[in-house]
């Protein structure tokens, strides 16, 4: 007897609808499953044997062949558990088959025919949304339900809660809804806990308004890692198309957890440790990396020269291109990569080159080493470039809490929406997105600017993509002020944070 039952594979932050074909047939015993499956789907096997023959119904003692179409996709992960049981079991008679042109399920089984929750529910919801009703173990359901298909998701704890549903003896439910989910608390930290540093925190609220990357350079206790963690609190907080995004990311990479929709902007500050394959995305099977997770939200590499070189450089397509591109084997897999990418450092490994206080116990060759780990290319990716001094203890006692991050995050707020008006239209919603046409067309040079820009290309080395993330600060600095057109002020501060001029910068380039 022949069945088809309706699952799905993960192929990047897609579901794929995958066709679990099982026929049931006179001959000796056997049991194979092809398809192009990795270890974890053959091994369904031996969990679908226990599963059926636990929850009490007997196991056909048949030639057995599940096919899993289409065959040149690879297929991973035990969430094919339940359609190979189901297909089994409706083949063997326990309930009618036709039941199963209305459903798509996925779920790995328990042996005692518990259903276990997925990777990719949200993915699975969307791709199944105006179709079939998808079912999935109770903690996936309610991921699932997050989104707008969520009206179409069933919660099966248990096989025999399902075979039951399918035999019209009872309704399986719908699955509870949850409250929305955060990327991470940041209850204990806002931009009013940072004291002194004003271009800092000026430079703070130009990234977040505009997207902008941000490189810190400073000796230990300046406040990077402070500042780089107040930056999500003055970010604004995903729209429902971004949160859908986001939370669909972390499905796929397995930490949604059973969650609603991601609202707070993520912030993810990976160990220096990172491998390249932790930050990019990779492994088996292929995963989202950190700067995908952080993907709209911050990511923070904190001690940026303590990376490896070549994981760094990796960085350069995904800043530029807002994609990472993974190609295998097997398949060519495209994640989302658009971050505001945070980095910290040292201007030496001791931290205390050109510190008065401290003395700096680094060769110079040291110095050489830990600096080349950030190569040029990779820094002229970033649009601000700051060099943080230390903050006295007398500027400490004497200067007042700032703004806290509610009231920054306004202004930044006002800002972003006017980039979303101007750039809707092109399918972007923050400046730093911005390519060279879009740039050449909202970010015109003001009357007087033109020989700050010369003077910054001829003199100090300004690079012509140097030239272009300028004009987009610029225009960024030009929302915050609610003009809509760039002055020359707005483009001396944006060459003031490019660190042009600026002796501290440039010796520790």
């Amino acid at each position: 007897m022949f069945v088809r039952v309706w699952s799905f594979a993960l192929q990047g932050i897609e579901a794929l609808p995958v066709a679990v074909e099982v026929d049931v047939s006179p001959g000796i015993p056997s049991f194979d499953i092809v398809g192009l499956p990795d270890a974890s789907v053959r091994e369904a096997r031996e969990r679908v044997r226990a599963a059926i023959r636990n929850g009490g119904w007997p196991f056909p003692l048949q030639r057995i062949t599940v096919n899993l179409a289409p065959a040149h996709t690879r297929k991973e992960g035990a969430g094919f558990d339940l359609a190979i049981a189901l297909g089994v079991l409706a083949a063997a008679g326990a309930f009618d088959s036709a039941a199963l042109e209305e459903i798509a399920v996925a779920g790995e089984l328990a042996l005692d025919g518990g259903l276990r929750p997925v990777r990719g529910a949200l993915a699975m919801a969307l791709a199944a949304e105006g179709g079939r009703r998808l079912v999935l173990p109770a903690e996936s359901a309610r991921e699932a339900a997050a989104c707008s298909a969520g009206t179409n998701v069933l919660a099966a704890p248990h096989l025999a809660d399902l075979i039951a549903h399918l035999r019209g003896e009872r309704r399986l439910e719908a699955p509870d809804p949850v409250r929305p989910a955060e990327a991470a608390s940041a209850a204990d930290v806002d931009l009013a806990l940072v004291r002194g540093q004003l271009v800092a925190r000026r430079a703070l609220e130009v990234a977040a308004a505009g997207g902008h990357n941000v490189l810190m350079v400073g000796p230990p206790g300046a406040g990077k890692s402070l500042l780089a963690r107040c930056l999500p609190t003055i970010m604004p907080p995903l729209d429902d198309a971004e949160s859908l995004e986001v939370s669909r990311i972390y499905s796929v990479a397995g930490e949604l957890a059973g969650s609603g929709l991601i609202r707070r902007r993520p912030f993810r500050a990976p160990h220096h440790s990172t491998s390249r394959a932790a930050l990019l995305g990779g492994g088996n099977p292929l995963k989202p990396g950190e700067i995908t997770l952080a993907h709209r939200g911050v990511l923070f590499l904190d001690e940026m020269p303590e990376f490896r070189r070549d994981v760094l450089e990796a960085l350069r397509q995904p800043l530029e291109d807002g994609v990472v591109r993974l190609a295998r084997a097997h398949s060519h897999l495209t994640f989302p990569a658009r971050p505001t990418l945070v980095a910290a450092a040292n201007p030496c490994p001791c931290g205390y080159l050109g510190d008065p206080l401290h003395p700096c116990t680094c060769t110079a060759s040291a110095v050489h080493l830990y600096r080349s780990r950030l190569s040029g290319p990779l820094r002229d990716r970033f649009d601000l470039q700051l060099y943080l001094q230390p903050v006295t203890y007398s500027e400490y006692q004497a200067s007042t809490a700032g703004e806290s991050s509610a009231a920054v995050a306004e202004r930044v707020l006002q800002a972003r929406e006017r980039q979303r008006r101007r750039l809707a239209p092109f399918g972007l919603s923050s400046n730093a997105e911005m390519g060279p046409a879009l740039i050449r067309r909202f970010c015109r040079i003001p009357p007087g600017g033109e020989s700050l820009m010369r003077e910054a290309i001829d003199r100090f080395g300004l690079t012509l993509r140097g030239h272009d993330r300028v004009l987009r600060v610029a225009r960024t600095l030009a929302d915050l002020d609610g003009s809509d057109a760039i002055l020359v002020r707005h483009l001396a501060e944006a060459l003031q944070y490019r660190g042009v001029g600026s002796e501290p910068v440039k010796r520790w380039a």
